[in-house]
C-alpha cells in the first residue's frame, strides 16, 4: 500500500506505527499494510486541505462534475480487479463485491449532475435593491465510513462533497484500508487536485482528531451507534454533524403473505452480505397463523446456504470481516441459547478447510424474548430472531420496540395494511414486499431514533448537497 494521502504526498504515519489487514477468508494472507495514523496525522491531513481545497472550490461547476465523470469511467473499468481485491479485503461473496464496484461509479456520475444543480434564490425587496443567497461550499469535510460498503459508502460522501466544491479528509475503516486507497487514487487520476483531497488511515485515535479540529466545518460518519454518539459529542457548535448508525430491523409477515415470497425476502435481507449491513434484517415478526410453515422455509433456506470463500463461484455467504466481529456473533448466539430460544439453523458445521477463517452459518432463532439482547440489540452478523405475534397491532407494536429506526419492511397482498405499516412503524425506510436493504440513490437514505441525527439525509440529491454547503446572503444596492 502506499500509505495516507497528505499535501499532495504518499506518506506513513508520522509515528512509524503500521497495522496489517488479514483476509477474514483466511487470516493466514496478508492483504494490505498500513499506517496506524495519530492526531499528528490527522492534524497535518486537514491543514493540508484547509489550506489547498480553494483552489478546486474556484473551479466552476462544469470543471468538477467533468473530474468526477473521470474517476466513474476510471473505477468502472477496474470493477472487476476492484471486486477481487474487496472481497479478499472484507470478506463479500464476488457476486455482493461485483454489485458494489459496478454500483459505485454511477453514485460519482450521480453527484456530477448534482454539482450544476446546486443555485440560491433572489428575494424581492420595497427599495430596488437585489437581495440573493449563493450556495457556497462548507470548507472541509472529514468523512468517516465503515468497513461494508467500502466503496459504494465513501462515494456517497466524497462524490457529494466534493461537487460542491469542498475539501476532503476521508479516514476508511482500518479494516478495508486498501479500497480505501483505490477510491482516492481514482479520484486523484481524475484530477482532483491534491489540495482539495487527503486520505488518514488508522483506527479510532485519528479519527478522533479529525472531528474535533475546529478547522473542520462538517462531518459525516456511518458506522456503530456508540462511535457516533462519541463523533457527536466532540464536534463543536459550528460544525455540522450527520450520522448514519445502526439498526434492528424487522420485517413483519401478515397471515395472507405469500410465505415463499416472504421467506426468500427474509433470508436475502437476513443473510445477504453474511448480515453485515446496517439495513440487514434482523428481527423477523410473523403471524401465529402462518409462523410455523414459514420458520419450516426460512430454516430450510438457512440450513441450505452455502458458505464459504467469496471467491469460490458457488458461495452464497462469506465470512465476517473479523475475528472480533465473529467473537461477538458468537456471543450473542450464546445468549440466546442461554435464555432458551430455540436454534432452528445454524448449528451446522462449517465446511473442511475453512477453519483458518471467520466463518458462521446463518443462524435462526425462534421462541425469542421479546427483551432479550437477540430481539434488541444490533448484531451485525447472520442472526435472526424469530418473534411470534398474533395481531397487526402487535406487530406494529414489537416491530418499533427497539431504540432504532432504520429500516423495516412488511410482506402481504392487503395494501391497505401496508400504507398503515408505513405510517405507523418508526423506521426512515420503509419497504412493502421487498427486502430491508437495498435502496435508490436518488432517494433519501437514513433513520430514525438511534439509527441517525436526523439531520441531514444522505445518498439523495438535493438533500445531500445541503449539507456540504451553505447559504450566504448578499444585499447590493445600486
Amino acid at each position: 500500500m502506499k500509505g495516507n494521502f497528505i499535501g499532495g504526498e504518499w506518506v506513513g504515519s508520522a509515528s512509524g506505527r503500521t497495522r496489517e489487514r488479514r483476509n477474514p477468508a483466511d487470516e493466514r494472507e496478508v492483504v494490505a499494510v498500513f499506517p496506524d495514523s495519530d492526531a499528528k496525522d490527522a492534524h497535518d491531513a486537514v491543514s493540508a486541505v484547509a489550506g489547498g481545497y480553494r483552489e478546486w472550490a474556484d473551479r466552476g461547476p462544469e470543471a468538477r462534475a467533468a473530474v468526477l465523470h473521470r474517476a466513474a469511467d476510471i473505477l468502472a473499468a477496474r470493477a472487476d480487479d476492484l471486486a477481487r481485491e474487496l472481497v479478499r479485503e472484507e470478506g463479500k461473496t464476488l457476486t455482493e463485491a461485483l454489485t458494489e464496484t459496478r454500483r459505485t461509479p454511477s453514485n460519482l456520475r450521480f453527484y456530477a449532475g448534482e454539482a450544476l444543480r446546486v443555485a440560491g434564490r433572489t428575494y424581492a425587496t420595497g427599495d430596488g435593491s437585489l437581495v440573493y443567497t449563493s450556495r457556497e461550499p462548507v470548507g472541509v469535510v472529514v468523512a468517516i465510513t465503515p468497513w461494508n460498503f467500502p466503496l459504494n459508502i465513501p462515494s456517497r460522501k466524497l462524490g457529494p462533497a466534493l461537487a460542491a466544491g469542498n475539501g476532503v479528509v476521508f479516514k476508511p475503516s482500518e479494516v478495508t484500508p486498501l479500497i480505501g486507497q483505490r477510491l482516492v487514487e481514482a479520484l486523484l487520476e481524475a484530477g482532483v487536485p491534491a489540495g482539495a483531497l487527503a486520505l488518514v488511515q488508522g483506527g479510532g485515535e485519528a479519527g478522533a482528531a479529525l472531528v474535533a479540529d475546529p478547522r473542520v466545518g462538517a462531518v459525516t460518519f456511518t458506522g456503530s451507534y456508540d462511535v457516533g454518539a462519541a463523533i457527536h459529542r466532540a464536534v463543536g457548535p459550528s460544525q455540522r454533524c450527520q450520522l448514519e448508525m445502526g439498526g434492528k430491523n424487522p420485517v413483519i409477515v401478515l397471515e395472507d403473505a405469500d410465505l415463499d415470497r416472504a421467506a426468500d425476502i427474509v433470508v436475502r435481507g437476513a443473510f445477504g452480505l453474511s448480515g453485515q449491513a446496517c439495513t440487514g434484517t434482523s428481527r423477523l415478526v410473523v403471524h401465529e397463523a402462518v409462523h410455523d410453515a414459514l420458520v419450516e422455509r426460512i430454516v430450510t433456506l438457512a440450513r441450505a446456504r452455502r458458505v464459504g470463500n467469496g471467491l469460490s463461484g458457488d458461495v452464497q455467504m462469506g465470512p465476517l470481516a473479523t475475528r472480533a466481529q465473529l467473537d461477538k456473533t458468537r456471543h450473542y448466539l450464546d445468549l440466546a441459547a442461554a435464555a432458551d430460544a430455540v436454534l432452528r439453523a445454524g448449528d451446522e458445521p462449517i465446511e473442511p478447510g475453512l477453519e483458518h477463517g471467520n466463518f458462521v452459518r446463518p443462524a435462526v432463532f425462534t421462541d425469542v424474548d421479546r427483551s432479550s439482547p437477540l430481539a434488541q440489540e444490533e448484531i451485525f452478523g447472520p442472526v435472526l430472531a424469530v418473534l411470534r405475534v398474533d395481531s397487526f397491532d402487535d406487530a406494529i407494536s414489537v416491530a418499533n420496540d427497539t431504540a432504532y429506526g432504520l429500516s423495516a419492511g412488511v410482506v402481504t397482498r392487503d395494501l391497505g395494511r401496508a400504507f398503515d405499516f408505513a405510517r405507523r412503524v418508526d423506521s426512515g425506510l420503509v419497504k412493502v414486499n421487498q427486502p430491508t436493504t437495498g435502496m435508490a440513490m436518488n432517494a433519501p437514505f437514513g433513520g430514525l431514533k438511534n439509527s441517525s441525527t436526523q439531520t441531514f439525509k444522505e445518498q439523495a440529491g438535493e438533500t445531500m448537497m445541503h449539507f456540504y454547503t451553505v447559504d450566504k446572503t448578499v444585499y447590493v444596492a445600486s
